[in-house]
């Protein structure tokens, strides 16, 4: 940041580097995936300037205002979604990379809950229905 001549304060210092350490990983990870599905290679050099520029273009340093804005101090995806609208193949994108986080989230959760369950010797909603059914069946017989 200080070679791009902004000044920011000495608090506001570590989460600038932090969210540019993240769009860095961000960057490389994508890059990882493009290599195997492409068959191509990039070199350190080219994943870093393309972490800068990524960095430069979104505007990062929006997002804690559009977090402070919302009165919230976490930036969330919400926020990364209206920096985002400047681009529409990036919103596109961002969204269905939220979306697919946000299904594969609640589904480790339904698998924690469902293990927690039969930890504790508990059943589900469904094994209980299909157990008041069978003792129903029974009764009648």
């Amino acid at each position: 940041l200080a070679q791009t001549g902004v000044s920011l304060p000495a608090r506001a210092l570590v989460p600038a580097q932090r969210l540019k350490a993240a769009v860095h990983y961000t960057v490389g990870c994508l890059c990882r995936e493009v290599e195997e599905d492409k068959e191509v290679q990039f070199s350190k050099q080219s994943i870093a300037a393309i972490s800068e520029i990524t960095f430069r273009q979104c505007g990062t340093a929006d997002l804690p205002g559009l977090a402070g804005h919302a009165k919230r101090t976490t930036v969330n995806t919400e926020d990364v979604k209206l920096l985002a609208r400047r681009s529409n193949s990036l919103l596109k994108y961002i969204t269905q990379k939220s979306e697919e986080l946000a299904s594969s989230n609640m589904e480790q959760k339904e698998k924690k809950k469902k293990k927690s369950s039969a930890a504790k010797g508990e059943r589900t909603p469904g094994e209980q229905e299909a157990a008041v059914t069978e003792n129903e069946d029974s009764n009648m017989a």
